[in-house]
């Protein structure tokens, strides 16, 4: 084996053991490795390989000195096709100076097999002058299975992931059908008892109006008959007004006969004076916008309802601004307040069932309800909430 062509001593290195020693060391050194070492000259020509080397390519040694090596163990990629030499790495980067490092082709073995490989090719310069390379190799094919074998067993995480990701998309959809189903059977029962408390309540509650009106004309004088009477009148319009705010947040009636937009003021008009908070209030209709009717309505004036409620019991506020925009594209409502604020956490709490009720309904019809900060400045320095919801207004985006 020749090794004085790619590792001289120095010129100026004192000579410690005879040549043939240091031949006979520096063998048994490349024989104890166990990856692959060879080196070429500049035509690419075999001029020593270590005994892991040949074994791994099926050659005796003496069987490559001298040959080609690409010729021999790297004339083809790896599903057979031809790999010229000017493609090689080895040979393009030791002639321009350069090393290299590859890990995704392969070697060919003496009986015609492949086995990926992972080799470096370094310059053996002698005199300032490059005079070849030296390869170093190893056969990768564990390693590649194991690769494989990841990559598979990823792709089935990736399949079973996607597959439990349907069914919880399905699921969903199906909670959120159930969900709205279960809203619009709860207004129309409260439609149902509404119209029932005014049409059989209501009509008793006259009945009897009257009748204690007759009694009184009757009994007037009667003193302390006359004052049971009115003391009986007063109840009954107590009773009267107290049917009709039942009555009203059952179902109110305004939302049916005069619309959304007409409820909306309506429901500003009663928080405000129920507060007693100073609202800014701000209708923007446009002219050729389409007004939602029926569940979609009934599902924003809700999730509105929902909005003013959260700030009348929670914030804190000092003051609100309220925006209602309707264009032809979407319906957009915010209530901002300058209160407490409403950290992350609560929002997303599981038992946070008014906004997650919220955005339940909000995500049947294709909309989207938003939580952040005011921009009203603050009172006291607390950060306040702005409340947003987007709808669509048109019919088509309802999911089902």
């Amino acid at each position: 084996m020749h090794t004085d062509t790619f590792l001289p001593l120095p010129a100026s290195a004192p000579l410690a053991a005879p040549a043939g020693l240091l031949r006979d060391k520096l063998a048994l050194l490349l024989d104890s490795t166990g990856e692959g070492i060879y080196g070429i000259d500049l035509e690419g020509r075999c001029t020593f390989i270590n005994r892991a080397g040949a074994d791994m390519l099926g050659y005796a040694p003496a069987a490559v000195l001298g040959r080609n090596m690409h010729e021999l163990v790297h004339h083809s990629h790896e599903h057979g096709g031809h790999y010229p030499e000017s493609d090689c790495p080895i040979l393009k980067a030791f002639r321009k100076g350069e090393s290299c490092r590859v890990d995704q082709e392969v070697f060919w073995r003496a009986d015609g097999s492949s086995f990926p490989t992972e080799y470096s090719s370094y310059q053996i310069i002698d005199a300032g002058q490059v005079r070849g390379a030296v390869i170093t190799f190893s056969d990768i094919s564990k390693r590649r299975q194991a690769e494989e074998q990841l990559q598979r067993a990823k792709a089935e995480l990736e399949l079973r992931v996607a597959e439990r990701t349907r069914e919880l998309s399905v699921a969903l959809r199906q909670v959120r059908q159930l969900s709205a189903h279960a809203h619009s059977v709860r207004e129309d029962e409260r439609t149902r008892i509404a119209r029932e408390i005014h049409d059989e309540l209501g009509s008793l509650l006259v009945a009897l109006k009257l009748d204690v009106n007759w009694m009184a004309r009757r009994v007037s004088h009667l003193d302390p008959v006359a004052r049971k009477c009115e003391a009986m009148n007063r109840l009954i319009e107590t009773a009267v007004d107290n049917v009709g705010r039942i009555i009203t947040d059952l179902r109110p009636s305004i939302l049916d006969h005069q619309g959304l937009i007409a409820a909306l003021e309506w429901q500003v008009q009663e928080f405000s004076e129920a507060t007693e908070l100073p609202c800014e209030v701000e209708f923007d209709i446009a002219p050729d916008a389409f007004v939602p009717d029926g569940a979609k309505a009934t599902a924003a004036f809700r999730i509105f309802q929902e909005m003013l409620s959260n700030v009348a019991r929670h914030a804190q506020a000092s003051q609100v601004r309220i925006c209602v925009h309707l264009s032809p594209a979407e319906l957009r409502m915010e209530v901002e307040d300058d209160g407490v604020g409403t950290p992350r956490a609560a929002q997303e709490a599981a038992t946070s069932y008014g906004v997650m009720g919220m955005r339940e309904r909000a995500l049947h019809f294709g909309g989207a309800l938003s939580i952040a900060g005011a921009r009203l400045a603050p009172a006291n320095g607390t950060p306040g909430t702005l409340v947003c919801l987007r709808l669509p207004t048109h019919a088509e985006r309802t999911l089902s």
